[in-house]
């Protein structure tokens, strides 16, 4: 908690933009507390660090312009790839998966996305290689943008300003956001049980 206050102190508007942008699709940013980062940025703001128009707009930007850069890798490098025998990745097959996947769940896919570790990351990367219509995906990255880019701050922001003495539970309030986070994908995995023999051979 205190190194991401550190950080957003130190780094300023400039880090947390890249950091966003960085985890919303580039794979280097997969691993990056994008969740944590904006509501205790939004926290600060509402303490006077930062001003929270300028932060909710940087982590729009931030999240939609990563998405759309994760998408055009995935669009360009994808199929070159995964169109082999055998890649180091994935199998052939997968690239199908991936276009019936996200002409079903498409939309949903992008927007939910975003509240997840890791898979915002992999999400626009995958609907690329599934050639999802540009159009269909612009739209829902930009509601996914607006949904968790200016939504965590703004969440930090109010809760800063209407609670008082609320840094003193500023720790359990981030955990909590990281455990809400991963909680669907938990959930996912148990009911799956394919996925869990996967993981549990690996």
């Amino acid at each position: 908690m205190f190194d991401i206050v550190a950080f957003i102190k130190a780094a300023g508007y400039l880090g947390i933009f890249a950091v966003v942008f960085a985890e919303s699709g580039i794979l280097i940013g997969m691993f990056f507390p994008g969740d944590s980062l904006l509501f205790t940025a939004g926290f600060l703001a509402s303490q006077g660090y930062l001003d929270i128009s300028i932060l909710a707009a940087l982590a729009f930007v931030a999240a939609v312009l990563g998405d759309q850069v994760g998408y055009q890798l995935g669009r360009r490098f994808g199929p070159k790839i995964f169109n082999r025998d055998r890649s180091f990745f994935f199998n052939p097959q997968q690239i199908a998966r991936a276009r019936n996947f996200y002409e079903k769940h498409g939309g949903k896919a992008v927007t939910m996305a975003r509240f997840l570790p890791v898979v915002r990351t992999l999400a626009p990367v995958i609907a690329g290689v599934g050639e999802m219509r540009y159009g269909a995906f612009l739209f829902y990255n930009l509601i996914g943008g607006a949904l968790w880019g200016v939504g965590l701050p703004f969440l930090g922001y109010f809760l800063g300003t209407s609670i008082p003495n609320v840094d003193r539970y500023l720790v359990p309030i981030v955990i909590g956001i990281v455990v809400l986070s991963l909680l669907p994908s938990a959930i996912h995995i148990l009911r799956d049980p394919e996925m869990r023999r996967h993981l549990w051979k690996r």
